[in-house]
C-alpha cells in the first residue's frame, strides 16, 4: 500500500502518521527526515543537500524525486510506506506516479485531514515553549502543571513568534496555494477527507478504517 499524508499546519498530521505506521506496520516517511537522514549519512544525495543549505538555495523537484526514490527502494517498503511532505508540487506528483508504475506499486490512497482555520489559530496559538529547556506545552490539550512556567525548570513559558494570529494564517494560505493543486491532480477517486477537527483518536480511527476499506488485502483491525 502507497498512502500519501496531507494537512495543513496543526492538523496533527506527525501523531497520525505514526499511528498508522503502528497499525499499519509500514515506515511512515517524512521528507524532512529524509534529507537529514541523507546529510548525516554523507550519501552522494546527502552531500548535494548539504551543499544547497549552506548556500541558502531551494531543493528543487529533481533531488527530491531522487531522495524519495531512494528511500522507498529500501527493504523497509516492501509492504508499503507512507509519506508525509511529498510530493509538494504537481511535477512531483507526476514524477512519482511514473516511479510507482515503474516499480509496480499501486496507485496512491491521499488522506487530507481538514480543519477549518479558525480551530488551527486556536490550537496553534495556544502552544508555548520555555526559553530554557525547549519543551513545548499546550494551554489546550497539554498545559504546564503551574500556570505559565515549565514543569521541567520553572522557566516563564513564551509564544513564539511564529504562533502569532496573523502569521499562523499567511502559513494556512501558503500551504494551501501548494497543496490545493495536487490535491486537484488527484481528484477526488483518490484522496479521502477526515475530520481533522475531531479528538486524535477519533481521527486515528477514522484513517484507519478509510485505509482498510480502499486498500486491497490489508486485513481487519484487531
Amino acid at each position: 500500500m502507497v498512502l500519501l499524508l496531507f494537512g495543513p499546519p496543526g492538523c496533527g498530521k506527525g501523531t497520525q502518521a505514526a499511528f498508522l505506521s503502528e497499525r499499519l506496520a509500514i515506515p511512515a516517511i517524512s521528507t524532512g527526515e529524509i534529507l537529514r537522514e541523507e546529510v548525516h549519512a554523507g550519501t552522494p544525495l546527502g552531500k548535494v543537500v548539504s551543499d544547497l543549505l549552506a548556500k541558502g538555495e531551494l531543493i528543487g523537484d529533481s533531488l527530491v524525486n531522487d531522495i524519495v526514490a531512494s528511500r522507498i527502494a529500501r527493504p523497509d517498503c516492501a509492504r508499503g510506506f507512507l509519506l508525509d511532505g511529498y510530493p509538494r508540487t504537481v511535477a512531483q506528483a507526476m514524477n512519482f506516479s511514473t516511479l510507482l508504475q515503474r516499480n509496480g506499486l499501486p496507485d496512491p490512497l491521499v488522506l487530507h485531514l481538514d480543519v477549518p482555520d479558525d480551530a488551527l489559530v486556536e490550537r496553534l496559538g495556544a502552544r508555548r515553549q520555555c526559553p530554557v529547556c525547549h519543551r513545548i506545552y499546550n494551554l489546550l490539550s497539554q498545559p504546564p502543571r503551574a500556570e505559565g512556567v515549565c514543569d521541567a525548570d520553572g522557566a516563564s513559558l513564551v509564544r513564539r513568534e511564529d504562533d502569532q494570529e496573523s502569521v499562523i494564517r499567511h502559513r494556512l494560505q501558503a500551504y494551501r496555494e501548494v497543496s490545493n493543486p495536487v490535491l486537484k491532480w488527484y481528484g477526488n477517486a483518490s484522496v479521502r477527507r477526515v475530520d481533522g477537527a475531531a479528538p486524535p483518536q477519533a481521527v486515528a480511527s477514522a484513517l484507519e478504517m478509510l485505509v482498510r476499506q480502499s486498500v486491497p488485502h490489508v486485513a481487519p483491525a484487531a
